[in-house]
């Protein structure tokens, strides 16, 4: 069932909500609940507005630039190649000179230790509004990490894993300097990808190097000419990219919409190729288990039995969802208690919650032997460290409790209860959030440009690390800050980001959230809670966009 509209009746909410077989065809054994508040038209037309005057600005400024009236930072060609065919065209630089730059400081942040619950950052600053970055030489320390997706907090420095790594450094060092084809297949190789298998219940296993190469390198060898590629419009760059590189015909479904990807293998039978109208060689259905700009979790019962229905191949991506989903940390397909034999190619990666790098992709037998053979990352690719391998087959013995403990299974479960418990602070403080409920990715709605650098700093000068992210990255009217949850998180720390003078406060300040009906006194002690004005409008505006190098303010006009 849809169900439309907030208990306050202030705003609209899309929840998807399958529960008990009342929609999927039956498909489910437990409720199914997703949330994706449609973006206000008052906050729409600001946003845009927002966007507009940055552009109005941006052209103002490149016209200074090119009269030598602004210093000019940006890379140009040579004076001796202007007759050259330019190597790179200027105007498709515009967005990162003239509105990056302005919030570039939120972001590549260097940091000087583990990446664990607290991480302690390098201080920098900026004599050039972000053009140049200068060390200041101090440590920011202890700040809490919301923006790693070390989701089981295997990314450690002591312990069970660190120190089997090291061991395995010593013995075998830190590089193969070979491919697996040739001397670079090790025995800690054989023995990782065994596990993997065993871990996912598959029959066979191959890891990579590097997760974006598993799926870009590995999508064209599995498809061609002749063959259709149906992907989610919201799957990951690495997975655009590998159905491009295959020469497959693509076509995008909506995001996690059954009748749309239905209707398309429905199609795809009954048409078959253009113009000739010759059937499809094979159809490939892509997926990701956990979406991690939208927190939203893939419907894979209802894709399962579309796939069944219509003879089609399965690619499921579980990069965010292996190890944060499930009573077993399996994955999606673990989470919704499938069979992984009706998953025709799991693929996942090591970087996340296994706290290593590279990726794998399970399976059956005979694809695995036609990947070793035929897939880019495979035969030219060197093979992973031996210490890399050896944190992954340390950190998932220890999911699987092969370790002889329970640590494992008590990081999966810490690691589910901090994510309803976070999701539920904020949804209780009115935040507007989107994604499942179960889903460690929580994405936090800001929409306005000059929220995004704003929401950062004054995070962080609280001494919380955040993401924020904007425009292209997502929707030019959804710019969001985006939490990762881990199981390393203790309550208290939840309870620093969620309560004064942190995300309430901010939320205040940038109008992020409801504070009329969403929150009570007693949440935010620091704040003036005098009634506002029927007709309050927030709006972003850039006090400094007239100078030659302004960064983005935010201020709070009542109308």
């Amino acid at each position: 069932k849809e169900c439309h509209g907030r208990p306050d009746g202030n705003s609209q909410i899309v929840q998807h909500t399958t529960c008990n077989g009342s929609s999927g065809l039956g498909l489910y054994s437990r409720p199914f609940i997703e949330s994706f508040e449609e973006t206000p038209m008052l906050v729409a037309v600001l946003t845009y507005m927002g966007y507009g005057i940055l552009t109005i600005f941006g052209y103002l400024r490149d016209f200074l630039r090119d009269w030598k009236i602004e210093r000019c930072h940006v890379a140009r060609e040579r004076e001796e190649q202007r007759d050259f065919v330019p190597l790179y065209q200027d105007f498709e630089n515009f967005y990162t000179r003239n509105l990056y730059m302005r919030i570039r400081d939120s972001w590549n942040r260097p940091i000087c230790s583990v990446p664990g619950a607290k991480v302690d950052l390098v201080e920098r600053v900026s004599p050039d509004y972000n053009w140049t970055f200068d060390y200041t030489g101090k440590v920011v320390e202890g700040v809490i990490n919301m923006g790693s997706y070390n989701y089981l907090g295997f990314a450690e420095n002591t312990g069970y894993c660190a120190d089997a790594s090291a061991e395995v450094t010593m013995k075998y060092g830190v590089g193969v300097a070979s491919t697996r084809q040739e001397m670079g297949n090790l025995d800690r190789h054989e023995e990782m990808e065994e596990l993997v298998a065993k871990f996912l219940g598959v029959e066979s296993a191959m890891a990579f190097g590097m997760g974006f190469a598993t799926n870009s390198m590995n999508i064209p060898a599995l498809t061609g000419k002749g063959c259709l590629i149906l992907s989610d419009e919201l799957n990951h760059a690495s997975l655009v990219l590998g159905a491009r590189l295959s020469g497959s015909t693509i076509r995008v479904f909506k995001h996690n919409n059954m009748q749309s990807l239905e209707k398309m293998l429905r199609d795809a039978i009954v048409h078959g190729q253009p113009r000739t109208h010759r059937p499809w060689k094979k159809i490939l259905i892509l997926v990701e288990g956990i979406y991690s700009m939208e927190g939203s979790i893939v419907r894979l019962p209802e894709v399962i039995a579309l796939k069944k229905r219509y003879r089609a191949y399965l690619y499921l991506d579980e990069a965010h969802s292996i190890g944060a989903l499930g009573p077993g940390g399996r994955g999606v397909v673990d989470y919704f208690g499938l069979d992984p034999r009706d998953v025709d190619v799991m693929m996942g990666t090591f970087t996340k919650s296994f706290g290593a790098a590279g990726g794998y992709i399970g399976g059956r037998k005979e694809l695995l032997e036609y990947l070793r053979s035929h897939s880019h990352s495979a035969v030219y690719a060197a093979s992973m460290s031996p210490p890399v391998v050896e944190q992954i087959i340390a950190s998932m013995k220890c999911i699987m409790g092969e370790d002889g403990t329970t640590l494992g299974r008590d990081r999966v479960q810490q690691l589910a209860e901090n994510t309803l418990y976070f999701r539920r602070r904020l949804t209780e403080m009115g935040f507007i959030i989107y994604g499942n409920n179960d889903s460690p990715v929580v994405p936090m709605m800001l929409y306005m440009p000059a929220k995004i650098g704003a929401f950062g700093r004054e995070m962080l000068k609280r001494n919380i690390g955040v993401v924020v992210v904007g425009f292209p990255a997502t929707p030019i009217i959804e710019s969001r800050a985006r939490f990762c949850i881990s199981a390393a998180h203790t309550k208290d720390m939840l309870d620093t980001v969620t309560i004064p003078p942190c995300l309430a406060q901010n939320g205040y300040l940038f109008h992020t959230k409801d504070i009329k009906s969403a929150c009570t006194p007693s949440l935010l002690p620091q704040l003036p809670l005098e009634p506002k004005p029927p007709f309050d409008v927030t709006l972003s505006v850039f006090t400094l966009s007239l100078g030659l190098g302004g960064i983005p303010y935010f201020m709070i006009y009542r109308y």
